[in-house]
């Protein structure tokens, strides 16, 4: 199974992106297509060991970047990394894709050449949430949708639960809507339809949950549900203050020798609390709902990040979630488009 790696729209360069291919196929012994310019990139893998039947590159001459217009650029620019990077799911070549680039320019690209699965109004992007214990809140949406109304989040829910059923192995994944409170009628008028639609639905549905449910140690959920105008605050929130304290942690123990001391004797403490609250460990974030496998990534991905976006991309393809949320979304057809 070959994986497309758009390997020029990172921050740092492409340096950082190709090493994350080695380690993949090292590691998982995946493929990868790595889509980019040719020679720098070859010149970049005489540095590793690798299989060198197992990653190839694939020539472009654009790069899309951070600020260009996603619905322009992805069409004005076809010779880019990224769109070519697409083109390979589109052309069934890859079984997915993985961009640390513009993110809209990633689904732009992903939206016309691969277009959405039967039944999906629109894809969302899923994004994890580190808690106190055990696998990731998964959160949908994390800012592909802005406005949505309470069929695109009843969707979101249904494909959030098959991923984390198939993805974190929970057999009953408890499924939540984001909202100011817990009560039945809390929150706006499309939560509450929301509410009303996946009460309807044949899984484990627990309600309305509240912000500080989503780290642990509140209300038990899996997957969480809202718009992506909410979700992409929430998850970028969770970074800033997750770096914050990491930020007062350091800052704090450098004026003691005494709590610098102590540092020490808890190193491999703060290093599990690093791992558990590192994005890297996750790869980036799927776009899902689109024919294929899409992940998008942090503009900083580095090598890790790379190779666990590879990993997870071969994994979803290994469960079949695009099969599994297809068939789902056809059973609850009627289900899922009964609001007023």
């Amino acid at each position: 199974m070959w994986v497309a790696v758009d390997a020029m729209s990172g921050d740092y360069g492409p340096e950082g992106i190709v090493e994350g291919a080695v380690l993949a196929v090292r590691e998982f012994g995946l493929s990868v297509s790595l889509v980019g310019d040719e020679q720098e990139l070859l010149d970049i893998l005489l540095k590793f060991d690798y299989d060198t039947e197992k990653i190839r590159v694939i020539h472009s001459t654009e790069i899309i970047g951070m600020n260009d217009s996603p619905s322009i650029a992805v069409r004005a620019m076809e010779d880019s990394s990224v769109v070519k990077a697409v083109r390979l799911v589109a052309d069934k070549e890859c079984i997915g894709v993985f961009s640390p680039g513009n993110t809209g320019a990633t689904m732009a690209a992903a939206l016309l050449h691969l277009g959405r699965l039967p039944g999906v109004l629109r894809p969302p992007i899923a994004a994890h949430i580190p808690r106190e214990e055990g696998p990731p809140v998964l959160l949908l949406d994390a800012g592909a949708n802005v406005d949505c109304k309470p069929e695109y989040l009843a969707q979101f829910a249904v494909m959030g639960e098959i991923y984390a059923r198939e993805l974190f192995g929970i057999q009953n994944p408890k499924v939540g809507i984001l909202s100011n409170g817990e009560e039945d009628k809390k929150g706006n008028t499309v939560s509450v339809k929301t509410f009303d639609l996946l009460k309807k639905i044949p899984f484990n549905f627990v309600g309305n949950v509240e912000g500080r449910d989503l780290y642990g140690g509140g209300r038990e959920v899996d997957v969480v549900v809202c718009d992506g105008f909410i979700g992409n605050i929430v998850l970028k929130a969770t970074e800033g203050l997750a770096k914050s304290i990491f930020n007062v942690l350091k800052n704090s123990i450098r004026q003691s020798s005494l709590a610098q001391t102590g540092a020490l004797l808890l190193k491999s403490t703060f290093t599990a609390v690093k791992k558990r609250l590192d994005y890297a460990e996750y790869g980036g974030a799927l776009l899902l709902g689109v024919e294929g496998i899409c992940m998008i990534g942090h503009g900083s991905s580095n090598a890790l990040a790379v190779k666990n976006a590879v990993r997870v991309i071969s994994e979803c393809a290994k469960h079949g979630i695009n099969d599994r949320i297809r068939t789902r979304l056809g059973e609850y057809k009627t289900l899922l488009s009964d609001s007023v």
